[in-house]
């Protein structure tokens, strides 16, 4: 058989695909060939669209010490803006407040890709720069390489021994896969969230750590100001910022209807930074560090990552595998260990010359006994609070959520919402006030422990894939016919 051009082809240099092929050349100690194509220029590496590089900003220090840990890649300035001691949360009345403590760090999203390309060129990656990738190239049931067009409009084409997908949630990669493969190809959309927020530079008019705290990162819970979400304020510095909000598309529909508004995802943003009394005078920085990514929108996957994320000659991974955490929407550290391990696997694969879908395999089981196995619980825990109203998020997190209940999310745990247990005398009062809520939280406890046990049982091999996928399914589906969204926000 002819020789491929290369051995991988990465499709998208966003973060993602840029911690792939460092990962790559880091297992293979160079000596993979690894292309990536990205649809951007190469002075603006990773951008997401004509609207920057719209993100949160925001990673765990855990994740960061994972990827340093596994390919020696430690990010400092100016990749890292800024650092956090933890998350604070609170409820929509803002009486009651959770920490969520564990170190952090705010990324420069324009900045960290330029350093992630440097990475994978010091791996061994060759790039080409101002091209989309379209098609798959397909032999029989195995991928075999990937087409598409460059800015200029000529067309390129090239052979690999495996394609991987990090082109974004909606890739058209992954829906028009031409083989036969276990990997889902289409999202529900109740199943995207739409996110944006501003990056600016301002003069604080009060101190008040309720709307904002140069070390602390702060969540505010509310269906009204963000539905079947939540609004954020994170310190890039002392005097500048990262605001923004997630919403459901039809939680904002419903929404609107309840109260006879048009607000959209926009509207909503300035209405929360207005509203806040410490940002004030504030102005969007334009220095080469921020300048075009200081206002954005964005689409993120809120679901369970793919329950199958490799075929014969090809994988998926961040966004396009939709890893982004269900219950914050957060995608770095997903796309920190997904290219981590994904990378391993890749080497491996091409070391053993067999990248099939069995040869890929291992990327599925690591993924999800490392970082994975929660997430199918987290987007129960997601579908459930789309169904509560702020009354009861202000009593559950007065009332329900525990120390040990933080301790438990912040370890990427469910929660066990001890105190709403029925068999908890000293309770009984506060969960007859509120039994809906509790019995809602000790709903999603159980739910949560079949699936985690479900998850860490993920087969070894695809031969048992069919099976396991079915018991998945069983569990989930009785949560989406039980877990009615939320109608009327109070």
């Amino acid at each position: 058989m002819p020789k491929s051009d290369y051995d991988v082809v990465i499709a998208g240099g966003g973060m993602a695909g840029l911690i792939t092929a460092a990962s790559i050349g880091y297992n293979s100690k160079g000596s993979a060939r690894v292309l990536v194509v990205d649809r951007n220029k190469e002075s603006e590496p990773g951008r997401k669209t004509n609207n920057g590089w719209t993100c949160g900003d925001a990673t765990s220090k855990r994740s960061l010490d994972y990827l340093a840990d596994h390919i020696g890649i430690r990010y400092g300035a100016p990749e890292l803006e800024h650092p956090v001691k933890g998350v604070y949360v609170y409820s929509p009345d803002r009486k009651s407040k959770v920490l969520f403590e564990g170190e952090g760090y705010l990324f420069n999203r324009k900045l960290a890709p330029r350093r992630q390309v440097d990475d994978a060129r010091k791996s061994g990656a060759e790039f080409l720069f101002g091209a989309t990738a379209e098609r798959l190239l397909s032999e029989g049931d195995k991928i075999t390489g990937v087409t598409g067009r460059k800015s200029d409009g000529t067309s390129f084409s090239f052979t690999a021994k495996m394609v991987i997908d990090a082109t974004g949630s909606s890739s058209t990669l992954r829906r028009f896969l031409p083989i036969p493969s276990m990997i889902e190809k289409e999202i529900d959309p109740d199943d995207v969230v739409g996110t944006g927020r501003y990056i600016l530079d301002f003069e604080p008019s009060k101190e008040d750590p309720t709307f904002f705290s140069p070390d602390y990162c702060i969540i505010h819970l509310d269906q009204f100001i963000a539905p079947a979400g939540y609004a954020w304020v994170f310190p890039k510095g002392k005097k500048k910022v990262n605001i923004g909000l997630g919403v459901s598309h039809s939680g904002l529909a419903r929404r609107n209807r309840r109260f006879g508004l048009n607000d959209n995802l926009q509207s909503l943003i300035d209405k929360y930074l207005a509203d806040n009394p410490v940002i004030k005078n504030y102005t969007q920085p334009a220095d080469d560090a921020n300048s075009g990514n200081t206002k954005g929108n964005w689409q993120v996957p809120v679901r369970r990552h793919n329950d199958c994320m490799v075929a014969n000659g090809f994988a998926v991974v961040g966004d396009s595998a939709w890893m982004p955490r269900p219950i914050d929407a957060g995608g770095i550290s997903p796309s920190i260990y997904g290219g981590t391990i994904l990378g391993k696997v890749v080497a491996e694969a091409l070391e053993a010359g067999d990248t099939s879908e069995a040869g890929l395999w291992k990327y599925n089981v690591e993924y999800m006994g490392t970082h994975g196995y929660p997430m199918a619980s987290f987007e129960v825990l997601r579908r459930y609070l789309q169904t509560v109203t702020n009354d009861q998020i202000n009593y559950g997190m007065k009332h329900f959520l525990s120390e040990e209940d933080v301790l438990a999310i912040t370890e990427r745990k469910h929660p066990e919402f001890n105190q709403a247990r029925f068999m908890n005398p000293t309770m009984w009062f506060r969960i007859l006030s509120q039994l809906p809520l509790a019995r809602g939280l000790r709903y999603t406890v159980k739910k949560s422990a079949a699936l985690v046990e479900i998850n860490l049982g993920y087969p070894e091999s695809p031969k048992g894939f069919g099976e396991w996928q079915k018991r998945l399914e069983r569990e989930l589906s009785e949560t989406v016919s039980k877990f009615k969204p939320l109608d009327v926000a109070n």
